[in-house]
């Protein structure tokens, strides 16, 4: 027999349950006021046949509840009238569990995997919610009789609590509740209406019982943080009410906040204010692909109407550039400013003592809590034979001054695909090497081999599936031993620089964090909760060192919720806000993301629909001559509400920007559709995105009575 079928039946047992229900005038026979005027037969029946009695009540008791008739506190008052507190009790409490679980289980048959699939993106937090703390919800939602009996069967049935779960709390939460009803039917003659039975005080007394699991679970917390905290001797007073360990986007941030409150903060960094960002990352890599560009559109003269044009200039120039443009920016992020705004500046290695002190240049400062923010570095992979070269990374390859003639780059990812074109666009010989079966293996397959067409286009060789295996120099002669992932075959590739773009990992080591014994996830990330809290209670993480996103924009958000829950925690604490993270490949054309795309939705089993336009479609991307790329929109199946968008084309990192606040705020395609958009811009691609969506959408039927009423308006 297939689910189908017995679906069907249960569907029927339910209709049959509630029909026969009402057409045998059942509501009556167990109604409130039919029970007392039948007290004295009952209890003359139950006298004669005690067993049959308990058989016969409990089987109805669950049967009303599995069914999910109404009846059910009448039937716990006539428990407590036929069998007293103690045998009603008992009786009623395992009747009672057995018919909710019977109407749980069917809940869950019937509906929860359409539920489930049907509102899966939606459901996914509560589903985890229920995973991590389903008991505590149920408890609380037991203990207080207001919330219907039947609803709470069902909703709970939709969600992942496991049946054994929801049994004994069920059976448990629902205890004192049963003891009022059962001990109200002991003294049925002298209760007026069922209603009487719950008073507002006693109503009140069930709502602190409710909350009484939370606040036991807060404070075993408490406790916990104590027992940790314990170990370490507290300093009877505090030199600052902050320190902050690095001084890049995350630190800076949190610095900033900190002092903006007129709390006592120090900043520590051991190298550069500005950290990776400004120094190593994001500003040097963008200038230095701004310059590439420039050289990209000379290439491109005459599609601008150019015979041909033709630019002179020395890397080392186009290098300087970039250190001038760190220099111009570095201010914003200098000792001086963060000095002005009251932060405590300090150049050293910093070296955490105790949870509450830290040893810098030979002395120890005392602290309130602390912020980690020591973000990550290139990780470099254990090649053989490595050591023979000096390889570049992300870090340092900003040092060149002449440009290598043929270069390497390892990795697929966002930095390795970004600098690869940018040094091909110099002049460089490129090559790039990746594992994986493609490159940028984070976005939807159409993505990367769009991409990977312009750098083919562009010159660049591209080696997916291919693992690097050696190194071997012979003189001056360095080549890279790489394998091909389909047939194993060895590819080797001569080069004059190698440069490392295989992932960062987090800076944890050499400050103290192992003696503290703070705990680390398996990426070598430091594990938070969800306040961005450590193990060590008055600790806290953000940015790169902590994931699970290594952006800079994530750094500074997660800033805000470090640096507030370090400070005001003992009030109140917030939870760090993932639910929209963008991010950008600043490659040319850039690729931009926000929320999901048609990998992860088909990796989760989330139903999507899928709306592309092609930007060669749009009028100022035609004047630009940057008529490539698309926007893709992924949508919840007949709805406007957006999943996920990639942009691929000029200025994404730009235009994905509408979307970000549209999956903020819940705003639909109907209503980007519905807003002006400037013409020409390319900012248009979103509304023409959105105009596609509704055009796939019409609706047949109506159009074809709009097509005869305005046909028959032209013949009048």
């Amino acid at each position: 027999m297939n689910s189908r079928v017995i679906k069907v039946l249960i569907i029927g047992l339910f209709i049959l349950g509630f029909v026969l229900f009402f057409a045998l005038d059942l509501h009556h026979q167990i109604s409130f006021e039919n029970l007392k005027a039948r007290q004295a037969s009952l209890e003359k029946f139950y006298a004669a046949n005690t067993f049959l009695t308990i058989v016969i009540y409990a089987g109805a008791y669950i049967i009303i509840t599995g069914l999910s008739l109404p009846g059910a506190a009448a039937m716990t008052l006539a428990g407590g009238a036929l069998f007293g507190l103690s045998a009603g009790t008992v009786i009623v409490s395992f009747a009672s569990s057995i018919g909710a679980t019977l109407a749980f289980l069917a809940a869950r048959f019937l509906l929860k995997d359409y539920i489930q699939d049907r509102f899966a993106d939606r459901l996914r937090k509560i589903n985890a919610g229920i995973e991590n703390n389903g008991p505590f919800y149920l408890f609380t939602l037991r203990l207080v009789p207001v919330f219907p009996f039947f609803v709470i069967n069902v909703v709970m049935g939709l969600t992942p609590i496991k049946t054994g779960m929801f049994y004994i709390v069920s059976q448990v939460g629902m205890l004192p509740g049963t003891l009022v009803y059962i001990n109200a039917g002991t003294q049925l003659a002298q209760v007026k209406t069922p209603s009487g039975i719950l008073s507002p005080t006693l109503i009140a007394s069930f709502a602190l019982l409710g909350v009484f699991p939370w606040i036991a679970r807060a404070f075993t917390n408490v406790l916990k943080n104590r027992r940790v905290m314990a170990k370490f001797n507290k300093p009877s007073r505090f030199d600052y009410n902050l320190v902050v360990i690095g001084a890049g986007s995350a630190g800076l941030v949190t610095s900033y906040i900190a002092a903006a409150v007129k709390a006592g903060v120090a900043l520590i960094e051991k190298d550069k204010m500005g950290g990776d960002c400004l120094n190593t990352g994001c500003v040097p890599s963008k200038s230095l692909i701004r310059s590439a560009k420039m050289l990209s559109y000379a290439k491109r003269a005459k599609e601008f109407g150019f015979e041909r044009t033709q630019v002179d200039f020395q890397f080392s120039d186009v290098m300087a550039r970039v250190e001038n443009i760190i220099k111009k920016i570095a201010p914003n992020d200098s000792v001086e400013r963060y000095t002005q705004l009251g932060v405590d500046c300090i150049s050293g290695e910093a070296r955490i003592i105790s949870p509450y002190e830290i040893e810098i240049n030979g002395k120890t400062i005392t602290t309130r809590s602390i912020v980690v923010a020591t973000g990550a570095g290139p990780r470099i992979p254990p090649i053989p034979g490595l050591d023979q070269v000096a390889y570049l990374t992300s870090d340092t390859v900003w040092s060149l001054r002449q440009l290598p003639r043929r270069l390497v780059v390892v990795g697929g990812g966002p930095i390795g695909c970004e600098l690869s074109q940018a040094f091909a666009r110099l002049g460089a010989q490129v090559t790039q090497v990746g594992r994986a079966p493609r490159i940028m293996g984070r976005e939807d397959e159409d993505v990367a081999d769009f991409i990977k067409a312009i750098f083919i286009k562009e010159g660049i060789r591209v080696l997916t599936g291919h693992k690097t295996k050696e190194i071997r120099v012979d003189g001056d002669r360095k080549t890279l031993i790489c394998t091909r992932n389909s047939d194993k075959q060895d590819v080797a590739v001569e080069f004059d620089a190698i440069l490392l773009a295989t992932g960062r990992a987090a800076n944890t080591r050499g400050m103290g964090l192992e003696k503290l014994g703070v705990a680390l996830n398996p990426d070598g990330t430091i594990k938070t909760n969800k306040w961005l809290q450590t193990s060590i209670p008055n600790m806290y993480a953000a940015g790169d060192v902590a994931g699970p996103y290594q952006f800079t924009h994530v750094a500074s958000h997660q800033a805000w919720y470090a640096c507030v829950n370090a400070l005001f925690g003992g009030f109140k604490k917030f939870k760090a806000d993932y639910r929209v993270i963008p991010w950008s490949t600043f490659t040319d054309p850039e690729v931009a993301r926000v929320g999901k795309n048609e990998t992860d939705c088909l990796a989760a089993n989330i139903p999507y629909e899928v709306t592309r336009y092609n930007i060669d479609d749009l009028d100022r991307a035609i004047a630009d001559s940057e008529a490539h790329g698309f926007v893709k929109v992924l949508t919840v199946p007949r709805k406007d509400r957006i999943l996920g968008v990639t942009i691929v084309g000029a200025h994404a990192g730009d235009l994905i920007h509408e979307f970000i606040l549209a999956m903020k705020y819940n705003i639909g395609l109907n209503k980007i559709l519905g807003t002006i958009h400037i013409y020409p811009t390319l900012a248009e691609s979103g509304r023409s995105a959105a105009g596609a969506w509704k055009r796939a959408r019409m609706p047949e039927t109506a159009l074809g009575f709009v097509e005869r009423y305005l046909a028959w308006q032209r013949k009048r």
